[in-house]
Formats: C-alpha cells, sequence, structure tokens
C-alpha cells in the first residue's frame, strides 16, 4: 500500500467544461488529473469529481489540504 504523495504548490490549469475527476493520491501521470494510480498502488484514496460548468482558470490543490478541495486555498504556504 503506498502514501499519498503531496506537493507543495497548487497546479493552474484554464479548465474546461464537463465533469473532472481531481487526483488526490499524488501518483497520477496526468496531475492534475487521476489516471486510477490509487487503485493500482492501493493507497485507499479515491478522485474528487467535480462538475465545472463555468470554464476558466483554477488552481487545483496538490498538497491535499485545502478546505475546499480540489481547489486550492493556500494552506500550502502556512504548512
Amino acid at each position: 500500500m503506498a502514501e499519498a504523495k503531496h506537493g507543495n504548490q497548487p497546479i493552474t490549469i484554464n479548465e474546461t467544461v464537463g465533469k473532472k475527476a481531481y487526483c488526490t493520491c499524488g501518483h497520477s501521470m496526468i496531475l492534475p488529473y487521476c489516471d486510477g494510480a490509487h487503485s493500482k498502488m492501493q493507497t485507499g484514496l479515491s478522485p474528487i469529481v467535480v462538475e465545472i460548468t463555468n470554464p476558466g482558470q483554477r488552481a487545483v490543490c496538490q498538497c491535499h489540504r485545502s478546505e475546499c478541495m480540489p481547489w486550492c486555498d493556500g494552506i500550502h504556504s502556512k504548512l
């Protein structure tokens, strides 16, 4: 069983409309999106699925400690 891998900065993306699955384990090869690595590595975690209705720039949390996951709230700067 693998531990979650935490980053120290958000990933900023120009998001499009649609359903998105964001990685919470940090092992995905297509961050910030989930590629199923959590299952392969048996992390015990699941992605956060969000329906994007308004396209635009988003900051996706990579420290996995944000109060508003999957979005960054700046908590990484206080860790």
